[in-house]
């Protein structure tokens, strides 16, 4: 079985925005619209600390479709244009969407949206059109940090690889199985990895 999906390393993610907008470019994502939004966590005050600058602490969350193991987007869609394919990902048939926006609905992480244009629900493809050449999706190839890492779940996060070539476990080995999480799960089983070590993961679990 295989459930691709991407491991952000946020400890390296500078919230240089090249992830979300390489990836508007690339998919003609329209303006006001997002893949993959970067969202600011913080500041919030440190355990212990005056609670003013700079005892203040923050990250960057890249939050885009989980490509959920269970996905609610695709138990309610009517006419299936939402569906879920052997490799895990979540993909969406425009020609059998009618705009409805049930999954845009059911979605927890609020991912989801409609091209009013096109009259079609869109959201992370996790660049099929790319990687099913072999390719990175286009905000792991153009992460500059060294945050963004893709592969195959089944396979382990160290397997994952990076914009250059390399392999998570090889580049990032510094991390415990305890400062690895996903976001909240409300039975949808989220594919999305985040290593976190030295902040405490606030909101999301």
């Amino acid at each position: 079985m295989t459930q691709l999906a991407i491991c952000t390393d946020l400890d390296r993610c500078v919230g240089c925005l090249a992830c979300s907008v390489s990836c508007k470019v690339v998919n003609g994502v329209p303006i006001g619209n997002f893949w993959n939004k970067t969202l600011r966590v913080g500041p919030t005050p440190k355990e212990g600390g005056s609670g003013q600058f700079p005892d203040v602490e923050t990250y960057f969350l890249n939050v885009q479709c989980q490509h959920c193991e269970n996905p609610q987007c695709v138990s309610v869609c009517p006419t299936e244009a939402s569906h879920k394919l052997p490799d895990g990902t979540i993909q969406i048939d425009k020609s059998k969407c009618i705009g409805c926006q049930f999954c845009v609905m059911s979605c927890p992480y609020g991912v989801r949206y409609l091209n009013e244009e096109e009259g079609v629900v869109e959201k992370c493809t996790l660049c099929q059109q790319r990687t099913a050449q072999g390719e990175l999706p286009q905000c792991v190839s153009q992460c500059c940090g060294m945050a963004r890492w893709y592969g195959d779940a089944e396979q382990g996060i160290e397997s994952f690889e990076g914009p250059r070539g390399e392999r998570l476990g090889d580049f990032v080995n510094d991390f415990i199985e305890d400062q690895v999480y996903k976001l909240t799960d409300v039975g949808n089983g989220p594919s999305m990895f985040y290593i976190m070590r030295n902040i405490k993961w606030q909101g999301v679990e």
